[in-house]
């Protein structure tokens, strides 16, 4: 028996993510989510035009809850935190990273999406912006501002998902404890530049 219209948009997320686990990409449809949520496919319709417009409040939300997360953290811990939330998307099989390159593809025709995404991707900036203004007074090296840095860090975690959605046997975890140790090392020598 259907439910109700009376679904939140939020609701409607959490079985979409159910169903693109559930299915795969490939079979995941807006009457696959209906079917999952227990509504009427007008019902998706209501919230999600089209299914990449489905897919790209997917990743918002994502983003939005991993980026809520790690802000709430302790200081000290907000590198090895989001480390340690980029690796644990970061597979041959990631969920996230699937529908976040689907995404990049749909957006190459489909200028809203394209800009929808940019937004996206600027909202990642700024968090890593805001969280590395936490941990650096300034910016280790002369010259390059926090921003850039929340724009290159950004980068790389997406630079070594696509590596490890192509290469089935990627070195996650080596990677990932190398560039932690990257980023605490900048820290280090800004604390020992301070200390001078």
């Amino acid at each position: 028996m259907a439910k109700p219209n009376v679904i939140s948009k939020h609701e409607l997320i959490q079985y979409a993510k159910e169903c693109l686990v559930d299915k795969g990409i490939e079979k995941f449809t807006l009457r696959a989510v209906a079917e999952e949520a227990g509504v009427t496919q007008g019902t998706i319709y209501y919230h999600f035009k089209t299914k990449e417009q489905l897919l790209l409040d997917m990743v918002k939300d994502i983003c939005e809850s991993s980026w809520t997360e790690i802000s709430q953290q302790d200081h000290s811990y907000i590198i090895s935190q989001a480390i340690e939330s980029a690796k644990s998307r970061c597979s041959h099989d990631s969920f996230f990273h699937k529908l976040f390159f689907t995404l990049v593809t749909s957006s190459f025709n489909n200028e809203k999406i394209r800009s929808q995404l940019g937004d996206v991707m600027v909202a990642e900036n700024k968090a890593l912006t805001n969280n590395l203004t936490n941990l650096w007074t300034k910016s280790p090296i002369e010259g390059v501002t926090l921003e850039t840095w929340g724009i290159l860090l950004n980068a790389v975690v997406d630079g070594i998902a696509l590596q490890a959605l192509v290469q089935k046997d990627f070195p996650v975890d080596k990677t990932y404890e190398e560039v932690e140790r990257l980023l605490k090392g900048l820290g280090n020598l800004l604390n020992r530049e301070g200390n001078e």
